[in-house]
């Protein structure tokens, strides 16, 4: 496994737990086909938590990480990093869209 991709997703953990994210799930494809390395889902508790957990990655991470492309919406917050793809979502879209059941069929596909 790549070391440094280890330690990206480390620091992006423990920036989102300490900030208070709820319920983080990490998926894994660098063995797969899948269109990223990483998938890494966090519950925040309502909107203004969505926007200052992504402030908190973006003070933590820059300027090692390069935030290609940030889509923001009410409860649902989505940042690209290239080979890494965070999800922070409020607890009612994250039970609505149900991304972990997805990704666990991706991956077990791959």
């Amino acid at each position: 496994m790549d070391e440094r991709t280890d330690e990206r997703i480390e620091k992006i953990v423990t920036i989102l737990d300490k900030h208070k994210g709820e319920d983080i799930r990490v998926f894994d494809f660098r063995d797969s086909e899948y269109f990223v390395d990483i998938v890494i889902i966090v519950t925040g508790l309502g909107d203004r938590h969505l926007d200052a957990l992504l402030n908190y990655l973006k003070k933590g991470l820059k300027p090692q990480e390069t935030f290609l492309n940030v889509e923001v919406s009410d409860n649902w917050i989505v940042i690209d990093l290239g080979d890494i793809l965070i999800h922070i979502m409020t607890s009612e879209y994250r039970e609505l869209y149900n991304l972990e059941e997805i990704l666990d069929e991706v991956a077990n596909r791959c």
